[in-house]
């Protein structure tokens, strides 16, 4: 069993780290809001620390799930940073969905600490990472993934090195870039059905179980047909997303036509006041035209 920390207690990172605690790990979490920390200690047992430092010192591994490229920077570099605290030799492991370019550089700045950084972001949504059922796509060097992978296990249900430093968020692109369609090609059935008359559920029944079928149809017909969307991944995490997949395609020289079309139609739904809504409200996008 490793010492770990675990840095950021969102909807995905508090339960991923109660799975390391629960897996026999000894975990210190850290969290921007201490509130947040101290009551997750209070429910699993484990420490928690004011600073990334203070809960990466003497970790063999430190897993980190927070917002954007400013905020994974913010706990890894610096004075109060988890390199800082982390002895020769350490793990760093993302699990935040963050830009390729970032990652490189947090992964040059660790080697020049003698540190090892893998990028590992995530796939599955908050009721997978409650479950311990999360998809984790790698980039990063072989031994530091071969080191980290066993970790892991405590909160997912595969788990692959892709390549280099950068592979798991370039993947992690092809994952939202992915999903932004067929979302959008699932509100647009869901509408069809409606309009012309047709009882969804009947219908999704159906076509489920051919070659539409998808963890979004099997997941979110249902509470699309009630039009609830107050939970799973937000439509501003999208967004965000999004925005990466699109700058790094202009970058690269893909075209992604549908994404960016899909990106616009998200934006329709801020304006609608659902930035905190789950991602298929592309349905209530669809609706609210009527």
């Amino acid at each position: 069993m490793a010492k770990c920390a675990f840095l950021g207690l969102g909807v995905m990172g508090y339960p991923m780290a109660g799975h390391l605690k629960a897996a026999g790990h000894e975990v210190t979490v850290y969290n921007r809001t201490t509130a947040k920390a101290e009551a997750w200690a209070a429910e699993h047992g484990g420490g928690f620390a004011a600073t990334p430092r203070e809960a990466a010192e003497g970790a063999e591994f430190v897993m980190a799930c927070v917002g954007n490229d400013d905020d994974l920077r913010s706990v890894c570099l610096g004075a109060d940073g988890a390199f800082a605290g982390m002895a020769a030799g350490g793990v760093f492991v993302d699990h935040t969905t963050v830009s390729a370019q970032v990652t490189r550089e947090l992964y040059a700045e660790a080697d020049r600490a003698n540190l090892a950084f893998v990028d590992a972001p995530i796939s599955g949504g908050q009721a997978g990472a409650e479950n311990g059922v999360l998809s984790i796509m790698c980039g990063g060097d072989d031994g530091a993934y071969a080191r980290a992978e066993p970790v892991m296990a405590a909160y997912s249900k595969i788990c692959r090195r892709i390549g280099d430093s950068g592979a798991g968020q370039m993947t992690k692109m092809c994952n939202q870039i992915a999903i932004a369609g067929l979302v959008q090609g699932l509100s647009e059935a869901l509408h069809f059905a409606e309009k012309a008359g047709l009882d969804g559920r009947a219908v999704v029944e159906v076509i489920s179980q051919g070659a539409a079928g998808s963890w979004q149809m099997a997941n979110r017909y249902e509470t699309m047909i009630d039009d609830q969307f107050d939970h799973g991944f937000a439509v501003d995490w999208m967004r965000k997303d999004l925005g990466i997949c699109l700058k790094t395609a202009d970058e690269t020289g893909a075209s992604l036509p549908v994404t960016a079309l899909v990106d616009q139609f998200y934006k329709d739904v801020q304006k609608l006041g659902g930035g905190r809504w789950d991602t298929s409200s592309l349905l209530k996008r669809l609706r609210a035209l009527d």
